[in-house]
């Protein structure tokens, strides 16, 4: 089964985590998007090439659909815009093709956030642990792992739920690692350390005494000891986020914050949920992220 991407939304919606790669080589579920993808549909069976525009992400209930239908087919939004199609040639069908509606568990990722869904989805989706690397002593691990070849879990490191944890990385002492997170190659995670639910891009350290929930960090980027992202608000709420000067909400109550590559926080920085930070940005110690941050 093959599936063709016709075209990707505006590279601008999605930044800065695309301000220095195309979303195709966006890391996330242990990998890319692009293998994350093309791992999905090459487990399908049967004939014919899907159709998708926008970087569309279906469910499973909706692949299922349009497989047991007769081809060709499209699914649409209630608009009538096709979305995903699946066909012999992957060309579009024509109009008296069978049509069925686009689910609410499909959607098209359009923005950083919706990445974090994506990930969410892959990771929680392990089904077994695969170690290559080294686990020591007095680690917990509740759930299942993929640990690549080179990396290492110190003593004291709580795995709870599901993770993807790339080559060459060191995790621990100390630190509590929570569900559909991934981590890629070559980061450190260290003492005191909590990450939830996030997706930290290849070469990420952050070393001691920091909070990275909901989010995504970009490669080369170093947290300073206790930078906190925030990522609930007091009214309970969906955070909105700052998109080309324009507030858009999220969908997520829990949403913290997108950080481009080779950012760099100063020691105990803050940042307000929703926030984004560019790629070779910084912040000085103690500092307030209230609203989003480019390079001087």
């Amino acid at each position: 089964m093959k599936i063709e991407i016709i075209r990707t939304p505006s590279e601008t919606s999605m930044q800065p985590v695309t301000s220095t790669r195309e979303l195709i080589h966006c890391q996330l579920g242990g990998g890319e998007l692009k293998d994350v993808v093309e791992t999905r549909f090459a487990k399908l069976a049967g004939s014919g090439i899907f159709g998708v525009k926008d970087f569309f992400w279906p469910s499973d209930d909706l692949l299922e659909e349009m497989l047991n239908a007769s081809s060709p087919v499209l699914a649409e939004q209630g608009t009538g815009s096709p979305l995903i199609w699946l066909s012999e040639s992957g060309a579009l069908p024509a109009e008296d093709c069978v049509k069925i509606p686009v689910n609410d568990a499909s959607f098209s990722i359009r923005y950083p956030w919706d990445l974090l869904k994506v990930n969410e989805i892959v990771i929680a989706g392990l089904s077994e642990s695969r170690i290559d690397g080294e686990v020591s002593e007095n680690v917990t691990i509740r759930g299942n792992i993929i640990l690549g070849a080179g990396s290492v879990l110190l003593p004291g490191v709580y795995i709870e739920g599901n993770a993807a944890i790339g080559e060459n990385c060191k995790i621990g002492p100390n630190c509590y690692i929570r569900g559909n997170t991934h981590i890629g190659n070559e980061c450190h995670i260290g003492q005191a350390v909590e990450i939830k639910n996030s997706i930290l891009m290849n070469r990420v350290s952050t070393g001691h005494l920091s909070y990275v929930g909901d989010s995504i960090i970009g490669e080369e980027t170093n947290l300073g000891a206790g930078t906190i992202t925030a990522n609930f608000r007091h009214d309970g709420k969906k955070h909105r986020s700052d998109v080309n000067g324009e507030l858009v909400d999220t969908g997520r109550r829990k949403f913290g914050c997108v950080m481009g590559d080779n950012a760099h926080t100063g020691i105990h920085t803050s940042v307000y949920p929703g926030r984004k930070i560019w790629p070779n940005a910084s912040t000085l110690p103690g500092e307030i992220v209230k609203k989003d941050k480019h390079p001087e």
